[in-house]
């Protein structure tokens, strides 16, 4: 890899996946800059910073294919429903219309589809994250308890089955019974929800489902995670070892330490996710 860009949204992530590329020795990475997403952080740890709107998307993806990178990664927030509410010219509107299912999957599906029509590879989106990626165990000072354990088992079956459907990779349980399952909104959002229903002493577990594509919304959890589970009541997260990014993991545990809060590695006898090609 010589020669890397990053399409970049919002949150930390782009910006530590630069630093990563950098510190195994790609040569360059330049990163898409999307109006009103992407983080200035990201913009100045980058070579080069190419800037975008959502409106643009069409030519744009095809002034990246002839620019002769090795490959791409989407990476960073950008919330799907804008692919419906923005104004966008007549291609992009044609793309998104001959989707029969619209979700995270077939909207991004796409977009990598126009992309490698162009000339440029995406990647998988863990690639060079080998530090953000938790393994078995523990983060924090304590496990779970035995209702957390039990919870967190109902949670990971659930997820198992709501994953086949591509509906979301959260779900939110509390002895026994399913609060929340995450749809469009998103991980906070849906823990939000959750919460308002069962209030203090539900589990989280989050998840990619099997044969999941790595190229794009692997599951991340970061800092306002741990808010939101905290303003819920939730007091356990589980997620998968090796396949789940934790963003500025020092702080995360930090905060989750000080709130009691649980955060645990399961192996899921999945593959990991790729950190090299």
């Amino acid at each position: 890899m010589e020669k890397l860009v990053i399409i970049a949204g919002s949150g930390n992530y782009p910006r530590l996946l630069v630093e990563g590329a950098k510190k195994a020795g790609v040569p360059r990475v330049d990163v898409v800059a999307i109006a009103g997403s992407t983080w200035r952080a990201t913009c100045k740890a980058a070579d080069n910073v190419i800037p975008i709107t959502i409106g643009t998307i069409a030519d744009s993806i095809r002034k990246l294919g002839k620019m002769g990178y090795d490959g791409g990664i989407l990476a960073g927030q950008v919330n799907p429903l804008s692919l419906f509410r923005g104004r966008f010219d007549r291609e992009v509107t044609m793309w998104l219309k001959e989707l029969p299912v619209k979700n995270a999957h077939t909207v991004f599906s796409k977009l990598i589809e126009k992309f490698d029509e162009n000339g440029l590879e995406i990647l998988p989106a863990s690639l060079y994250m080998e530090d953000h990626l938790p393994g078995v165990g523990p983060l924090t000072n304590r496990g779970f308890t035995a209702d957390e354990q039990s919870d967190i088992d109902h949670a990971v079956a659930v997820a198992r089955d709501m994953g086949v459907h591509d509906v979301g990779q959260t779900v939110m349980v509390k002895r026994g019974m399913v609060l929340a399952v995450e749809a469009f909104e998103g991980t906070n959002k849906a823990i939000r929800r959750g919460g308002r229903l069962g209030g203090k002493g539900s589990v989280i577990f989050k998840a990619a489902r099997e044969g999941h594509d790595m190229r794009f919304d692997i599951p991340v959890i970061g800092l306002k995670t741990l808010k939101a589970m905290k303003k819920a009541g939730a007091t356990a997260l589980g997620f998968q070892a090796g396949r789940q990014i934790v963003l500025d993991r020092d702080d995360v545990v930090d905060f989750a330490n000080r709130n009691n809060i649980a955060l645990v590695g399961i192996d899921s006898g999945l593959p990991p996710a790729p950190v090299r090609l």
